[in-house]
């Protein structure tokens, strides 16, 4: 299934994970890398060291930002941050789907009564499925019943029901979710990304940019393997030759 995202030149494909703590840091890594890469991520530990206002200064400068803060709580409350990330001016941003139905209906909503009324771009929401950190031991153990794969497609199929642009998923569970989703456009951003050589780290449910691009993600989530290399830069070329390859190959097949 082709969708307009997969059609985009290569690197536009990737995201940048910026998990570092300082704001000096990520702006650097912004500098060096925004005509490489087409977004950069915003998670949890930058955005509580640095706050919206480097959200702010990154999208400023021209740069496409995916606001990764996975937001889970009442719909009322989920769709009054949505309502904030709309107009920090983000591309991307992203919630739990385990909220259910209602809150992802209301953030939706939430995002688009405020994009057309305050004329401001309309980010995409994405539903967070299952984690890559989550196993079937995990599951297992926090007494959730079923196969991952199971849970991934019941939960994109209930983001693409309430209304969300697409889902944040395992590069292992993007052919299910391409399968059982009828959506032509539904987006899939897979993290936990790796070149060939990397180890797998923390990471349990993963591929290799390649495989996750051929599998049919919109886009593919990097952090470590660039921003820790000698030359992230050349690391994220590579990325995006990898990407080209895979583009290329598919489209020959």
């Amino acid at each position: 299934m082709t969708t307009l995202v997969n059609l985009m030149i290569p690197k536009d494909k990737l995201i940048v994970a910026l998990d570092v703590d300082t704001t000096d840091r990520a702006l650097a890594l912004v500098d060096e890398l925004r005509d490489s890469v087409g977004m950069f991520k915003v998670g949890m530990q930058l955005f509580t060291a640095a706050g919206p206002d480097l959200v702010r200064r990154i999208v400023s400068q021209g740069a496409h930002v995916f606001l990764d803060l996975k937001y889970h709580d009442i719909p009322n409350t989920v769709a009054l941050a949505a309502v904030e990330a709309t107009r920090l001016g983000v591309s991307l941003f992203n919630i739990h789907t385990s909220g259910g139905a209602e809150m992802m209906k209301w953030t939706a909503n939430a995002v688009a009564e405020t994009a057309a009324r305050e004329n401001l771009m309309a980010p995409k929401v994405l539903g967070v499925t299952l984690l890559t950190s989550i196993d079937q031991g995990t599951l297992d153990e926090i007494g959730i019943t079923g196969q991952p794969s199971e849970i991934v497609g019941r939960l994109a199929n209930l983001a693409q029901e309430s209304g969300l642009d697409g889902v944040v998923a395992s590069a292992q569970e993007i052919e299910l979710i391409r399968r059982a989703v009828t959506q032509n456009d539904f987006l899939i951003v897979t993290p936990g990304i790796r070149a060939s050589t990397d180890d797998v780290q923390d990471q349990r449910r993963t591929m290799t940019a390649a495989e996750a691009i051929r599998a049919g993600a919109d886009y593919i989530v990097v952090g470590r393997p660039i921003i820790k290399a000698a030359d992230p830069s050349a690391a994220a070329q590579r990325f995006v030759s990898e990407i080209q390859t895979a583009q290329a190959r598919a489209s020959q097949a």
